[in-house]
């Protein structure tokens, strides 16, 4: 080793190198099997499992069942990419102009600014694993799931305000209603 590595100077730049590299590892997070909050949207459930302070806001991961005839309503994100893997059942996915219905061991993803729609597309509950990019969104499931929670409906310009919050949009495509009417779904109010 030369002189220069061995110097005050040098040592602090390594250890202040190696505080900055520490703080980028996120932290060990364990979410057995059942395990994660869980809380209700108003037409599929959220149960949460990494949230962005477990992953140094790189992404959050959540799961949703969906219950029978259950839709989420056109939607688009303009802030975060969604992955989703189908565990249970069969899913319905409409993004942009693209439909699939994927059963257990499907993946599609939802890119930022594409309006989309997912449902239940079967006769029994289904499941999917939601991988959102960044992290961050989860947050308003967190909100919404709260919301519902405590009582009353929201008032009907509490949605609307959240969805801004987080950089929400929601659509009336005109393939909606044929796709509520070949899958038999229970639109949520407002869909």
């Amino acid at each position: 080793m030369d002189t220069f590595s061995r110097t005050p100077v040098f040592l602090e730049t390594i250890r202040g190198v190696i505080a900055m590299t520490e703080e980028l590892v996120p932290p060990l997070t364990v979410v057995r099997p059942g395990e994660g909050t869980e809380g209700f949207l108003g037409s599929i459930g959220v149960v949460f499992k990494l949230r962005g302070a477990d992953t140094n806001g790189a992404l959050s991961v959540v799961e949703h069942p969906f219950p029978i005839g259950a839709l989420v309503p056109p939607h688009l994100h303009t802030r975060e990419d969604e992955y989703s893997i189908v565990t249970e059942g069969e899913i319905g996915f409409r993004s942009g102009d693209r439909e699939a219905v994927l059963g257990p061991g499907g993946y599609i993803t939802k890119p930022r600014g594409e309006l989309h729609a997912m449902w239940n597309a079967g006769s029994v509950p289904a499941r999917m694993i939601e991988i959102i990019s960044p992290a961050g969104f989860e947050n308003c499931f967190r909100e919404i799931a709260e919301m519902l929670a405590d009582g009353p409906p929201p008032s009907p310009d509490a949605i609307p305000a959240l969805a801004s919050k987080y950089g929400l949009e929601f659509g009336q495509p005109d393939w909606l209603p044929d796709v509520i009417a070949r899958f038999g779904l229970t639109p949520p109010p407002g869909a």
